[in-house]
């Protein structure tokens, strides 16, 4: 039977891992994801999991450590945030394409430099082509859930790729809300056992993990990663499926709010959406054809069906929380370009970069962008990209 508790995102992640019970867990502390592997170590010393508690030294040695874990057969996860996850980059490239279903449990702080341990998402993103799944979640609700799907999704036998769960350091990690949890027994009955059909300890079928990869191999390796991604979509969205019919609690690879006859419209990713959910709210009340679009799966990126999402709008801002530095604005705002190009889909679209360092985002922030946007579908020219909230020179 599920109860209710008041916990923290980071709480919420940790006892989502107590309830999966992996077989390894590797870590090394960083603000502000450190509590997660500080409440599983308690967990450990209560007997309350059986998990292989790794303490490494760095968060490269973590990965790695997580990595030989699945590589030999077994279940493993591990959790970093910012310049940790940045020291682990080399090795989220030989985990995806050594086809290891690792889950890790990304705290989103803002990437050196200037040092800065407030949110935003240019370290998840800085890496979002390392071929990782990668799913973002708007609270602590959707932290824990998100977590309890990640197994289903990154093992099944048509996907056997690694998979982040992201959420906004200290808005969501820190903050205290109300939470619904499962009971232990149902959440091990979803999540399952991890039985690889490969992997390096067993004697009947010896195999290799991690090759050199010739030039004659190289790009098949790379194009069977990429077949993998393409496959995920539909696996996220059958498993995502399953744990709604479960808990109640459903999910899609993105979630539309007030959108079936917006004339304007916002997409976003994480704890923002929860903010503008009220400015569209604050809208709707005056009249104004406001809707909103938060992004829960960043990796696969659901084009074609985004697009659709976001058709019948007159004018979209895409809201981006890192500056991918083309000079075009961050990289939601170009994959959002590129998918309506694609698909023929005509909207006129501002990427804002927001909120980068923590900068607050707010109820005012909404409305400022959706005052643009009326201008917008009145025919004003609409920027590329621009920043918002920051002190102009």
């Amino acid at each position: 039977m599920s109860k209710k508790d008041r916990l923290s995102g980071n709480e919420a992640v940790a006892n989502a891992i107590r309830q999966i019970d992996p077989d390894v867990i590797a870590a090394f502390p960083i603000t502000p994801s450190t509590e997660i592997p500080q409440y599983v170590s308690s967990f450990k010393a209560q007997g309350k999991l059986t998990s292989e508690f790794i303490t490494v030294e760095s968060e490269h040695s973590s990965i790695s450590a997580a990595a030989g874990a699945e590589a030999a057969g077994v279940r493993a996860m591990t959790a970093t945030s910012s310049a940790g996850f940045a020291l682990m980059h080399e090795m989220l490239y030989v985990v995806s394409s050594d086809r290891l279903p690792v889950v890790m449990a990304v705290v989103n702080r803002a990437l050196s430099g200037p040092i800065n341990i407030n949110n935003d998402h240019s370290d998840s993103m800085g890496s979002r082509d390392a071929g990782w799944i990668q799913l973002y979640s708007e609270n602590a609700q959707e932290a824990y859930d998100n977590m309890l799907m990640a197994h289903r999704i990154a093992e099944h036998p048509d996907v056997m790729l690694p998979l982040m769960v992201c959420q906004d350091g200290f808005i969501t990690s820190h903050g205290v809300e109300n939470i619904v949890l499962e009971d232990d027994e149902t959440v091990k009955g979803f999540v399952g056992e991890y039985r690889p059909d490969e992997h390096l300890l067993d004697p009947e079928r010896p195999i290799g993990v991690g090759p050199y990869g010739v030039s004659p191999y190289y790009m098949e390796m790379k194009r069977g990663q990429t077949e993998a991604m393409c496959r995920a979509e539909a696996v996220i969205e059958e498993v995502s499926r399953e744990f709604g019919e479960l808990t109640g609690r459903e999910y899609g690879l993105f979630e539309e709010y007030r959108m079936d006859d917006a004339e304007l419209g916002v997409l976003c990713i994480g704890s923002s959406a929860g903010t503008g959910k009220d400015a569209v709210d604050m809208l709707r009340a005056r009249g104004v054809k406001a809707g909103l679009v938060k992004l829960r799966v960043f990796r696969p990126f659901p084009a074609a069906k985004l697009a659709s999402a976001l058709k019948g709008l007159k004018a979209l801002a895409i809201m981006d929380k890192t500056d991918s530095f083309s000079a075009q604005g961050g990289p939601l705002g170009a994959e959002v370009r590129s998918a309506l190009y694609q698909t023929g889909v005509i909207v006129p679209a501002v990427n804002y970069v927001y909120g980068l360092g923590g900068r607050d985002v707010r109820v005012e922030t909404f409305e400022e962008i959706f005052a643009e946007l009326e201008k917008i579908a009145d025919g004003a020219p609409a920027e590329a990209f621009r920043y918002i909230g920051v002190r102009e020179r």
